[in-house]
């Protein structure tokens, strides 16, 4: 396995409705190991009805970072999981500076679909200025599908 893309750092409680934080090398293959991750996670909480879009939100989310976020050497990408009352949120924490964009797909061009993805699957999402201002924070919450309680 690529040490590079391994968990470096997990400080999480995993009871509960507490987060789920977990921080990463800004490398493809992490984008695997958090979705495997996150699986174990709605298991736990009870909200596979949640798992597929919930899935794929985080693996375009954390893809993005790994792509777009250009950071200082050694910056790790951190994803935190929180139970909501009628699902998940899910973030995806950077140092980078500059915030996503959603763009107009294109049929022809390979990416730029991700945002509109997330948009589609999620109940609602955004941006936020990290604690501490350095960096952004991604965040979207994933829904059961009856809206009821997951």
């Amino acid at each position: 396995m690529d040490r590079r893309a391994t968990v470096t750092r997990r400080s999480a409680t995993r009871t509960g409705g507490r987060p789920v934080v977990s921080r990463w090398a800004r490398h493809p293959r992490c984008v695997a190991l958090a979705r495997a991750e996150l699986c174990k996670v709605l298991v736990r909480w009870r909200l596979t009805e949640v798992s597929d879009d919930a899935l794929l939100v985080l693996s375009e989310l954390l893809t993005n970072a790994v792509r777009h976020a250009q950071g200082s050497r050694g910056r790790e990408i951190e994803t935190r999981y929180s139970r909501e009352p009628h699902g998940v949120r899910i973030e995806v924490h950077d140092a980078a500076q500059s915030w996503p964009q959603p763009r107009v797909p294109d049929v022809d061009a390979d990416g730029g679909r991700g945002l509109t993805i997330v948009a589609a699957l999620a109940a609602c999402w955004g941006t936020e200025v990290r604690d501490g201002g350095i960096g952004k924070l991604v965040w979207a919450v994933v829904a059961a599908p009856d809206g009821g309680e997951a």
